[in-house]
């Protein structure tokens, strides 16, 4: 949970830094991105409004992976109590 990201912080990395796509992980974009500053401008305008769904993206791809780790987890518990129910 602590990975999650935030479209306000994703917003001022984007307006101070240009360095949105590393707050996201994406190093080999971000690096990208400065070397072509910002697509000559361009980029950057296509960037202002698909941020939002480029850290929805990220924080679902996140959640997904939570989820099957918990799954696991519990089917992993599952089998040692019925391993233990069965036991005795």
């Amino acid at each position: 949970m602590s990975q999650m990201k935030s479209t306000g912080t994703a917003y001022l990395c984007w307006f101070f830094l240009g360095c949105h796509y590393a707050y996201l992980g994406k190093w080999g974009l971000q690096f990208l991105y400065w070397f072509t500053l910002g697509g000559l401008g361009i980029w950057i305008l296509i960037d202002l409004f698909h941020i939002p769904f480029k850290v929805n993206t990220h924080n679902m791809i996140l959640n997904n992976e939570i989820a099957y780790i918990e799954k696991n987890e519990r089917n992993e518990m599952h089998a040692r109590n019925l391993a233990l129910v069965t036991a005795s």
